[in-house]
């Protein structure tokens, strides 16, 4: 009975352990992924934040298009997250993803494979608290450099016997029958 009860908190603990997802995965600059799959860019290179206006900031970042993502992190003035945030306008030529972690709001750009130029996305900031909400405008050196893109093969069904189909012009009649 001794041997139950003791065997009841350890078998317990051995099917939560499985539940442990482990640290946050990081990618290949240490960038936090808390998505366990987002690949970082060969090239990632990002300016501070440089304050234009009180309420607007410009970022520029150069950043190959080879399927992999440049991250910045931003703060409030005062330390921590912005409470809420978007996009507006988009990129044109690839996708923005935002979030918050660790008490820092993530902006992560991912260019269009193969893509070679300059895109330009606008992020809104909201505090939260109360304070006027921050303009961002990302514009992002898009480079190609050695990226290449894999065109699937298609094959064409190439018919084995053709159907030769023969119409007369004769135009079949047939007569009724009166009851």
């Amino acid at each position: 009975m001794r041997v139950r009860f003791l065997l009841c908190p350890v078998v317990a603990a051995g099917f939560l352990a499985g539940c442990n997802q482990g640290p946050i995965q990081t990618g290949a600059a240490s960038d936090p992924d808390p998505y366990g799959y987002l690949k970082t860019s060969a090239v990632c290179d990002v300016t501070s934040p440089k304050t234009d206006t009180p309420d607007a900031m410009n970022v520029t970042m150069k950043v190959r298009s080879d399927d992999g993502r440049c991250i910045f992190r931003i703060s409030k003035p005062g330390g921590g997250a912005y409470a809420s945030f978007g996009v507006s306008p988009s990129p044109e030529h690839g996708k923005p993803l935002l979030y918050n972690l660790s008490s820092q709001t993530v902006i992560s750009y991912t260019p269009t494979l193969g893509y070679s130029g300059t895109d330009t996305f606008g992020v809104t900031l909201i505090p939260g608290d109360g304070s006027p909400r921050k303009n961002m405008t990302v514009t992002a050196t898009v480079d190609a450099t050695g990226v290449t893109i894999t065109r699937p093969v298609v094959v064409v069904p190439v018919a084995s016997e053709k159907t030769v189909s023969k119409t007369t012009g004769r135009r079949v009649t047939r007569s009724r029958r009166h009851k």
